[in-house]
């Protein structure tokens, strides 16, 4: 997919016309803590690469029914962007509640690991954890995103991003967490190469946003997501 991470390049140096800086609580992930994507999944074989050549493309575009709330209090992040993720499947319990399923603490919540056990016991769904350890994403990190979005949000599933630092969205607003936070992916555009954002935090409007898939990539470096 070399083609659409040249396509994308501009929108990390798009020139930042107005500046969003938040708050919320979150751990990083520690070394080991979640596993890469050569941990999560078998290398495939042939019948799994004839599975995956049969296998239905993705559309082009596509954004999922979920409920909107915003988070509670400042370290309720993690929370939040869980419960806006199992609204999609018709999942509308409190974030208290899931803030206990979380292990969530003043301190926040520890990693994604955390959000894809959680998404896994309240929905069913077959989540899986995918870190990006590195200071920045690789181009195959960014196409790996791009490809998980796609496929998540085509089975119905949410994607759950832990994010540090900042970055400017498709509207050039750049948003800015420094202690971590986390969001959730409700959509995606160009068979994932944007994807829209419900923020628990957004200061604004019903809190969403669009991102490019390499910005966000980035946005997720030594943390991760859960898809």
């Amino acid at each position: 997919m070399s083609s659409s991470i040249t396509r994308w390049l501009p929108a990390l140096t798009r020139t930042t016309t107005r500046r969003t800086m938040l708050t919320c609580a979150g751990i990083a992930i520690t070394a080991g803590a979640i596993a890469g994507p050569a941990a999560a999944q078998a290398a495939p074989g042939n019948s799994a690469h004839k599975a995956a050549s049969n296998a239905k493309k993705p559309a082009k575009d596509k954004e999922l029914r979920y409920q909107y709330k915003s988070q509670e209090n400042y370290y309720y992040c993690g929370p939040a962007a869980t419960r806006i993720a199992a609204s999609a499947n018709g999942h509308t319990m409190s974030q208290d509640e899931v803030a206990r399923k979380l292990g969530t603490t003043t301190a926040g919540t520890n990693s994604a690991e955390d959000t894809t056990r959680v998404m896994r016991d309240i929905t069913g769904k077959d989540y899986r954890t995918t870190s990006i350890p590195g200071p920045e994403a690789t181009p195959a990190q960014m196409d790996q995103l791009q490809a998980d979005v796609a496929n998540a949000i085509e089975n119905d599933k949410a994607v759950i991003a832990n994010v540090r630092g900042g970055t400017t969205d498709a509207n050039g607003i750049y948003r800015s967490y420094p202690g971590g936070h986390y969001v959730t992916v409700v959509g995606y555009e160009d068979e994932g190469r944007m994807v829209k954002i419900a923020d628990p935090a957004a200061p604004s409007g019903d809190g969403t946003y669009w991102v490019s898939t390499i910005n966000l990539a980035n946005w997720m470096a030594e943390r991760g997501y859960s898809s």
